[in-house]
């Protein structure tokens, strides 16, 4: 890849060779920051694909530093590399949105038309009455994708801008009621149920239609 002349070279050692370790290293974490993500999200197809990748380009930028032991801009590189990998694979889950998560709004007004504006919308939603320090509450409680987080917050701050919400990661969920999903990964891989149910859904449609 890079010349015998090229790699004895001052410039080389000093620079090309950290930039290329600190690349390797952002890649690396940033791998394994969204692996960690991922398990902790139930998933098992993705993260044991990014692990192998991760482990891999650890090994060869490791491998690179065991042969410069004396370059004091390789360890230099290989730490910030890893301290910005970490934020750049928080950055990567983020921007994906990936999972769902448990919304609970607690009001003391009426969330009658809140509950609607969230059933427009395809969520489900489920409404408690309780007791809370200054009086009876509304209790609404829904779980949704949290590519659609922003979305449901817009409605809160919409209906109910003084409500007291919590936002909790869900590892799980079972039934419900969702909006068609937009999923990044439900694009790349189709449920094949959910895509059965769909097409059944467009035929009897088209035949009341007609």
């Amino acid at each position: 890849m890079f010349s015998d002349e090229l790699m004895a070279s001052t410039t080389f050692t000093y620079v090309v060779l950290p930039a290329l370790i600190f690349i390797a290293r952002v890649v690396d974490v940033s791998l394994g920051t969204f692996r960690i993500i991922l398990i902790s999200r139930g998933n098992k197809l993705i993260a044991p694909i990014l692990g192998f990748f991760e482990v891999f380009i650890w090994l060869v930028v490791i491998g690179q530093i065991m042969q410069n032991l004396t370059n004091i801009f390789c360890y230099l590189a290989y730490a910030g590399g890893f301290a910005f990998g970490n934020y750049v694979g928080m950055a990567i889950e983020e921007r994906v949105a990936l999972g769902k998560v448990a919304v609970r709004v607690m009001t003391h007004r009426d969330p009658g038309k809140f509950i609607e504006a969230l059933r427009e919308r395809n969520f489900g939603v489920t409404h408690l009455t309780g007791e809370g320090g200054k009086g009876p509450v509304h209790v609404v409680f829904t779980i949704i994708e949290r590519s659609r987080l922003e979305r449901v917050a817009r409605l809160i701050q919409t209906y109910h801008p003084n409500a007291f919400y919590t936002i909790e990661d869900t590892k799980a969920v079972r039934e419900g009621v969702f909006p068609q999903s937009e999923h990044w990964l439900n694009r790349v891989m189709p449920n094949p149920r959910l895509y059965r149910r769909l097409k059944m859904q467009r035929m009897l449609a088209r035949r009341k239609a007609k």
